[in-house]
């Protein structure tokens, strides 16, 4: 991903923490140079200073066989907005787009079934909804069983980490506190987070 000097996300962990934000990501491998993906909800993991992706795909899911010791790219992204030139200070200005994303990179490992996969199953659950736990484990054996066996369970050790803020960093003060008015007062969920984020850059600035 090409990412200018002064869009580099500040560290490491300020990419972990958006991925575990923007858990829900693309997935994408290659077959005969034709790239592949699937959207799927992700857990982002650290251990023994790696960081860890784990998920699942349907067993009927192709990209499940192609994906063993292979390199693939998982990409978080989510907040995006239009940026108008009207909220530049000169006329002779064009508009642009501001987003932050995340490229993953790293090679998978499928988990075997059984408990593993019914571990990692726990866990995705005890992430996106706590409360469901209790009535996933009342569940009959049998049924979860039958769940089980409809996926293919695994994790990704990543060994390159890119990741991007285009928050107009390169613009003046004035015109990055007039997209931040915009964007504020915008009706539109993703316009409300790029302000906020870039309203956390300010100190920084």
């Amino acid at each position: 991903m090409y990412i200018p000097s002064f869009n580099k996300f500040d560290n490491e962990q300020e990419a972990i923490n958006f991925m575990q934000r923007y858990s829900f990501a693309t997935i994408v491998t290659s077959v005969n140079d034709v790239p592949v993906a699937t959207h799927l909800p992700f857990l982002v993991e650290q251990r023994d200073d790696k960081i860890i992706l784990l998920s699942h795909f349907a067993k009927a899911n192709p990209q499940a066989a192609q994906i063993v010791d292979k390199s693939v790219l998982v990409i978080f992204t989510e907040p995006h907005a239009y940026i108008s030139p009207s909220n530049y200070e000169k006329e002779t200005n064009v508009p642009t787009w501001n987003y932050l994303a995340v490229h993953a990179y790293g090679k998978a490992t499928l988990l075997a079934e059984g408990q593993k996969t019914a571990d990692l199953l726990a866990h995705t659950i005890s992430t996106f909804e706590a409360d469901y736990l209790k009535q996933w484990n009342g569940l009959p054996d049998d049924y979860k069983q039958k769940m089980m066996k409809g996926i293919v369970a695994f994790e990704i050790v990543v060994d390159d980490l890119q990741a991007k803020k285009k928050l107009s960093q390169n613009r003046s003060v004035h015109e990055q506190e007039n997209i931040i008015n915009t964007l504020s007062k915008s009706k539109e969920t993703t316009e409300n987070e790029i302000a906020k984020y870039m309203d956390n850059l300010k100190p920084t600035l």
